[in-house]
């Protein structure tokens, strides 16, 4: 099984980086190998489905460029290949005085990045778009939209083998061994070799990363978010999307209203530590990887500095009524009776060694491997560009 290129992890980064490395190097053999039995199992089909502006992120980061040049081709491609999605739009409301400057800091990036179309709005203009929600002060962006990235993953998957590459499901890796041009990749069930392997591998990037190189300077640490969802009699409380003023400090955006592409609304998510890398329930637990995380110097500096945080998020995971509270700061009719319990998805989120939460895209490149390191939201928004960037540099390599 020799390859020119083996892309490990069928996400949705994964999927779009085969795919662009086929339509740059038409000829290249190209495999992707995905651990679970179908495509898009894990960040890719547990998150919300929103197609992100690119609001948030400082300017000329690799979010920003990625997200903003990555919304302009997904919205080309869900075009071209007649899949669903809606620009419902989402307003991002300040209830505090205090929330007031970092609102105005969000908007300015939001025009910094190009997008010219967003505006302030008063509290009278905040109800004519969401007339349960309470804000003093917020600002509106037309751009953002839903849709189901399952559905975009499975496309990309379609197409990659329309174009001659392949795509192995049920394979995990267990072994990766340098070779003197390239690398052997061992799964439980067969044995592949390449001249370029590419590690899109979200909650385990750093495990691969560890199999090619003695230093990996980051590691994963999991973040479960749990939703509830609206019960259609609440439903008419919600129009669009609306989201609070995020916290400048954490790379979460906070609980949150979402309109779903398939019907239905969903409030969240929080985002608490997860004991496990695919911990979807409060009750999953891994011993080994939960010790991973904890003994991490730079997570220890993380929880060191965020414990109060933590612990409030900790407390709405296991509290209805205090989940439902936070909720109620943007919407004060929903009540927790209007609540039913959701799904969860897990976050890879990236953390140095000096206790940082990174927060960009990491690509660590060397000369036969590139690794997908640091993928969190707007990652699937952005994965036509994540994938083009990683597909640039991949054709250099083995051409």
């Amino acid at each position: 099984m020799k390859y020119d290129v083996v892309v490990i992890g069928g996400g949705i980064v994964g999927l779009a980086t085969a795919l662009k490395i086929l339509e740059l190097r038409p000829q290249t053999k190209l495999c992707v190998i995905e651990k679970e039995q179908a495509v898009a199992q894990h960040q890719t089909g547990n998150n919300s489905g929103v197609i992100h502006s690119g609001i948030y992120y400082k300017p000329n980061s690799l979010k920003a460029l990625n997200c903003i040049r990555g919304y302009n081709m997904l919205l080309e491609f869900c075009q071209k290949e007649d899949i669903p999605y809606e620009l419902c739009g989402k307003i991002i409301v300040a209830t505090e005085s205090k929330e007031l400057q970092t609102l105005d800091n969000v908007y300015q990036r939001g025009l910094a990045n190009g997008l010219d179309k967003i505006k302030k709005i008063s509290k009278e203009e905040i109800k004519e778009i969401e007339p349960y929600c309470n804000g003093i002060e917020g600002i509106y962006v037309p751009y953002t939209g839903i849709i189901d990235y399952v559905a975009v993953a499975q496309r990309y998957a379609d197409l990659i083998r329309a174009k001659g590459g392949q795509v192995f499901l049920g394979e995990k890796v267990g072994k990766i061994q340098k070779q003197s041009s390239g690398y052997e990749i061992i799964t439980q069930i067969k044995t592949y070799t390449t001249s370029l392997l590419i590690n899109c591998t979200g909650l385990y990037s750093d495990k691969i990363t560890a199999m090619t190189q003695e230093k990996v300077d980051y590691r994963i640490v999991p973040f479960r978010g749990e939703y509830y969802i609206i019960k259609p009699a609440k439903q008419y409380l919600v129009k669009h999307l609306i989201y609070p003023v995020p916290d400048p400090n954490f790379p979460f955006l906070g609980v949150h209203f979402t309109r779903m592409i398939n019907g239905g609304i969903e409030a969240g998510p929080n985002a608490v530590f997860a004991f496990k890398r695919e911990g979807y329930q409060r009750s999953d637990f891994n011993w080994r990887e939960t010790i991973d995380s904890l003994t991490w110097k730079g997570f220890q500096k993380v929880a060191f500095k965020y414990w109060r945080t933590g612990l409030g998020e900790f407390y709405r995971s296991f509290s209805k009524t205090a989940f439902t509270k936070a909720l109620q700061r943007l919407i004060p009719e929903i009540q927790e009776a209007d609540l039913e319990e959701g799904g969860a998805g897990v976050r890879a989120q990236a953390c140095d060694r000096t206790g940082g939460l990174i927060d960009d895209f990491l690509i660590i490149e060397n000369k036969a491997v590139i690794h997908v390191g640091n993928a969190p939201s707007p990652a699937a928004t952005s994965s036509l560009s994540i994938g083009l960037t990683v597909a640039e540099l991949a054709v250099n390599k083995i051409s």
